[in-house]
Order: C-alpha cells, then sequence, then structure tokens
C-alpha cells in the first residue's frame, strides 16, 4: 500500500471512527444497525475504493476492528477477518450514481414510520420546510420528494430500485421500515444532510398527526 493511500486510509478512518461515536451517542445505531463509508484516494481514474463499518459490530465502541476497504464491487482490497456491512452493495451503487464523498446509514424511529406512511406513493413529500435548504435547494416554498424504496432481505434486489429511483437533486433515500442512506461531498456535509431529513422527517410525522 502506497504512502499517499495509507495516510488517506488513516486520515478517514480517524472522521468515520468521530461519526460513529456521534450518531451511537444520538441512539441511530440500536442493536448494531446501521453503516458508514466514505471514499478512500489513490486508485486508478475509473475505479473507487471505501472505507466501511465491519458488519456485526457494536458502533458505541471504538477498535481497531471497525471498518475496512472495499473496492467498487463491495470485496476487500486487504487481507482481513472482518465482513463488510451487508448493505455495502448500497452504497456501491450510490458511489457510482453521484460520485459522493461520504454515506451514512442510520435508523431511527421516525425516517422507518414516515417510509411506511409514505409507501404508497414512493416518496415523502416535504413542503416549504426550512431545513430543504440544508440540501442547496434555495426555492421559496420549495417542494421536495424524498425516494422510498423497497426493503428486501436479498440486498441486490434493492439495488436496481435504487439505481431507478435515486434523484441526484435530493441526497438522500429511504428503504421502506428500514432507514435512510444520506450523502455528501465529504464527511461533513453528509452528517449535515442527514440531520436535516431526520428534522424533516419528524415534522412531517408530526404535521401528519396535527391534521388528523
Amino acid at each position: 500500500m502506497s504512502d499517499i493511500l495509507l495516510e488517506d486510509k488513516q486520515r478517514v478512518y480517524r472522521e468515520l471512527d468521530a461519526v460513529k461515536s456521534d450518531f451511537a451517542a444520538r441512539g441511530w445505531f440500536p442493536g448494531t444497525s446501521g453503516n458508514l463509508s466514505m471514499r478512500v484516494g489513490g486508485f486508478e481514474p475509473g475505479s473507487f475504493a471505501f472505507a466501511v463499518t465491519a458488519s456485526g459490530k457494536d458502533k458505541a465502541a471504538s477498535t481497531p476492528e471497525d471498518f475496512l476497504l472495499v473496492d467498487q464491487s463491495g470485496a476487500p482490497i486487504e487481507a482481513t477477518r472482518l465482513k463488510p456491512s451487508a448493505e455495502t452493495l448500497i452504497h456501491c451503487e450510490i458511489y457510482r450514481q453521484t460520485g459522493c464523498g461520504a454515506i451514512f446509514h442510520i435508523h431511527s424511529v421516525f425516517n422507518s414510520i414516515v417510509s411506511e406512511l409514505f409507501w404508497e406513493r414512493r416518496a415523502v413529500p416535504v413542503e416549504g420546510v426550512e431545513l430543504i435548504k440544508a440540501f442547496n435547494i434555495w426555492d421559496e416554498e420549495a417542494v421536495i420528494d424524498v425516494p422510498i424504496v423497497s426493503n428486501f432481505a436479498d440486498i441486490p434486489r434493492i439495488v436496481p430500485e435504487v439505481k431507478d429511483r435515486l434523484d441526484k437533486r435530493i441526497p438522500g433515500i429511504l428503504l421502506r421500515k428500514h432507514g435512510i442512506y444520506a450523502w455528501g461531498r465529504d464527511a461533513f456535509e453528509a452528517r449535515k444532510h442527514l440531520e436535516a431529513f431526520e428534522f424533516l422527517f419528524e415534522y412531517v410525522y408530526r404535521m401528519a398527526l396535527l391534521k388528523r
């Protein structure tokens, strides 16, 4: 491994560890759920690799084996006994489609509820809420639809639907009764987008209750 790649890998692991600790403290990784990833540089043009959380780990703890490097197909690129998250293939597709630098996936009560509440329309509608600006959408009284895709136990069945439904204007996609994937140019932007989605989902749910 080149010195440049090693240095970038170490930087990415540090950033992911900080994000993991933050999200775990917020209760966003119940039962070892959720996963995080960030691109790692130093690869040939047309190819990419990224660091991703290892499967089955307690994300409230910090250990030397929390992350591993995988290639654009989701396969480990270093000798390791760790397994990548089962949902790594979804990360692969989002990186391919968006060119983003980081993807964060968490489970919360509100994102799971709204994904079912609006399942029939296959998108969560959000109208005129200030936090839409977090996605660099500045229209007054902006209206967005956050896509929802099916949730299958067989992860490869989800990937084509992610590809078809992904809206490049909206840096996130929901899996039905599962959780949100949010992404950005880097860890800072991906975290900003995720926080905005979580605020908006709670807003939409509470407004739906008030209108009943």
